[in-house]
């Protein structure tokens, strides 16, 4: 079976590169079982193409916040293009400050510099800030979705379509794990620079810190990019690259029931990948958290 996937670079550069649009290939024989919770899950070795672990990778998903990678991928380009300059001084209109959370704050005429607005994207999956970015490269945020999917197309998310840059609920809103992991893969790959803030921890903004505390930043060690994602509707969502040795991985997982379990997934899943051994946990509704986290 080929796996339609490309180049999968999150978070770093890879060793080898593919061009775009070529495929890898699946372990023949499928993989050995990962205690996983998730609803969809993919892990990749980004070294050799190969799938190591998947599961549902085609299946339906809400994407939630794992949208704003497009996001970042067009206000990349965008800023390559020279259609933006990093510190230009954007005005925030009314559309921005009527976004629902999660959000950093953002009011009407207030002003930001453009590259404050893309690491409140990328760190503190700020919606409001998403929205400024559309604001600002298109003139309306219908426009900026239609060259979403237009990239969604180029890039060949065949189960993606997206409806907004932020990824709040919309039920034309779509994805799948294996879908995910391309558009990952395609903004790393193309734009390197993101790595930076994909693989950072806090978000300064007006006195507040947006710290994210993540686990996976420390086990099982090497993370170097990461997007998160969650709404009631879609659960809780990650894409993660590490490396560690000369190997790379990248794991994306779709629908975990809490937060807890999306990184103890992730966690098992690099762990499989780097040959270590999985220690026994628990998985599914003994790990129930409450939670009471807005969508981002």
């Amino acid at each position: 079976m080929t796996l339609r996937i490309g180049v999968v670079a999150v978070g770093f550069a890879l060793l080898v590169l593919r061009p775009a649009g070529a495929s890898i290939e699946a372990s023949p024989g499928g993989a050995p079982a990962v205690p996983v919770s998730a609803e969809a899950v993919l892990l990749v070795d980004l070294e050799t193409g190969k799938v190591l672990f998947e599961k549902n990778a085609e299946e339906d998903r809400a994407p939630a916040s794992l949208v704003k990678m497009m996001t970042l991928y067009i206000a990349y380009d965008a800023l390559r293009a020279g259609l933006v300059t990093r510190g230009e001084p954007i005005t925030i209109g009314p559309n921005v400050a009527r976004t629902p959370r999660f959000r950093i704050g953002l009011v009407t005429g207030q002003v930001v510099a453009f590259d404050t607005l893309l690491a409140a994207v990328a760190i503190a999956s700020a919606n409001d800030a998403a929205a400024a970015v559309a604001d600002r490269l298109a003139e309306s945020e219908e426009k900026f979705v239609d060259r979403m999917n237009a990239e969604a197309e180029r890039m060949g998310l065949t189960h993606t379509v997206f409806a907004n840059p932020h990824g709040l609920p919309d039920p034309r809103q779509r994805t799948t794990a294996r879908d995910m992991a391309t558009l990952a893969e395609n903004l790393l790959r193309d734009f390197p620079e993101s790595r930076t803030l994909l693989g950072d921890t806090d978000f300064a903004w007006r006195g507040r810190i947006f710290r994210r505390r993540i686990p996976l930043f420390r086990d099982p060690g090497g993370v170097t990019a990461l997007k998160t994602g969650f709404t009631l509707e879609a659960g809780y969502n990650i894409a993660v690259a590490a490396g560690r040795a000369g190997q790379r991985l990248l794991c994306v997982v779709l629908g975990a029931e809490t937060r807890v379990l999306s990184f103890l997934d992730a966690g098992r899943l690099l762990k499989f990948g780097f040959g270590e051994p999985l220690s026994p946990g628990r998985t599914g509704r003994r790990w129930r958290v409450r939670s009471h986290v807005a969508p981002r």
